[in-house]
């Protein structure tokens, strides 16, 4: 069997298609991680089980959102993935938030990596980009 050529256009749709999927998606697991955050405290449950639970939701949501990349499209994703680690961010402000020192300590830490994430992720994206520039411009 043949397979069939798509144009730029054709995979550039696909992209914004999966791209508003991935955000719809990342807006329901945020309100379903706010949910069960203030369900926890109303009810008194430790946070850390909950923090726990977010995490390895987010390892599952962050290995399948970038597996399901084609190859062809992961250099041109990375500068729009970095946005990803703004959701780092707000978690680790909200564990920031906790009386506890621990929590504290572990939301300073996240909040500092999330950041170097981001500000890495686009000086790369940067570099990238300017790689294809022509060599007058």
């Amino acid at each position: 069997m043949a397979e069939v050529q798509r144009t730029p256009g054709e995979s550039l749709q696909d992209l914004i298609e999966q791209g508003n999927t991935l955000k719809v998606q990342i807006e329901q697991a945020t309100l379903q991680a706010a949910e069960a955050v203030q369900a926890d405290v109303m009810h008194g449950q430790p946070f850390l089980i909950t923090g726990l639970t977010v995490f390895i939701l987010a390892c599952f949501v962050g290995y399948h959102v970038v597996w399901r990349v084609t190859p062809a499209l992961h250099s041109p994703l990375m500068g729009i993935t970095n946005a990803i680690s703004s959701v780092i961010i707000v978690g680790a402000i909200m564990a920031v938030w906790p009386k506890e020192q621990a929590f504290s300590l572990f939301g300073f830490l996240a909040v500092i990596l999330a950041s170097v994430n981001i500000f890495g992720g686009f000086i790369i994206t940067r570099r990238m980009l300017s790689m294809f520039k022509k060599k007058g411009s």
